[in-house]
């Protein structure tokens, strides 16, 4: 079996209803009702993911055991998921209702620091939604050929597990600033200023702790995350 979508015969004709139109999208009142934004509840989701970020990893900074930069590092593979949902939601402008604020929290709080690119995410999420599972679908790759071989399967997990899928990322981002691409620069450019707060510190191992856990347990969950959700499209 090439693809785990079943056959058009096999699919119920239902759309549209009254709540959704023919491509499964919200009509009012219930879209209305599905984008209200709770700001202030926003903000202290937002406030509790970095808390549960870059306050882990000060945390583990001031203890300065061996073992407190492991527990860092195994909580961050969870810490960086949180930063990129709330990184997606930003991307929607679903976070904060003012436009400034939201992409300003997107793109400072939530996207560099977990290495990704708001704007170009937010261009290529749009087409995604656009076109989601037609000729023009950007995440094709994301759930094309499944089921996969096991072989397949594993040299995949090793690769993210290892740092290879990671390396291969860092590569595109400093190809990205030569040629230019302002957004690019901002993330290396806060990067770099993370790793030399660490550095002036003295906890150089804050910042190792925060790019190895992106480069490997982050990999292997978002990996998952993505067959999850796209695997049997």
């Amino acid at each position: 079996m090439a693809t785990m979508l079943p056959t058009r015969d096999r699919l119920p004709d239902v759309l549209p209803t009254d709540r959704l139109n023919e491509r499964g999208m919200a009509l009012n009142p219930l879209r209305g009702e599905l984008r209200t934004i709770a700001n202030l509840a926003n903000v202290g989701t937002v406030v509790w993911a970095l808390v549960l970020s870059f306050g882990v990893v000060a945390a583990a900074g001031w203890v300065h055991t061996w073992w407190a930069y492991v527990l860092a590092f195994v909580a961050m593979g969870g810490s960086h998921v949180r930063l990129n949902i709330l990184g997606h939601e930003a991307a929607h402008r679903l976070l904060f209702t003012n436009r400034r604020a939201n992409d300003w929290a997107g793109r400072w709080l939530l996207s560099y620091p977990t290495y990704s690119a708001f704007m170009a995410y937010r261009r290529a999420h749009f087409a995604h939604h656009r076109d989601e599972m037609g000729p023009e679908e950007p995440d094709a790759s994301l759930y094309a050929g499944y089921p996969i071989p096991i072989d397949s399967w594993r040299r995949k997990m090793r690769r993210d597990a290892t740092g290879a899928s990671a390396y291969k990322l860092f590569r595109g981002l400093f190809a990205s600033a030569r040629r230019g691409r302002r957004e690019a620069w901002y993330i290396i450019g806060f990067h770099v200023v993370f790793l030399g707060a660490t550095v002036a510190v003295g906890r150089p191992l804050i910042y190792l702790v925060w790019i190895l856990s992106w480069s490997t347990l982050w990999r292997v969950t978002n990996r998952i995350r993505a067959i999850a959700e796209h695997g049997g499209m």
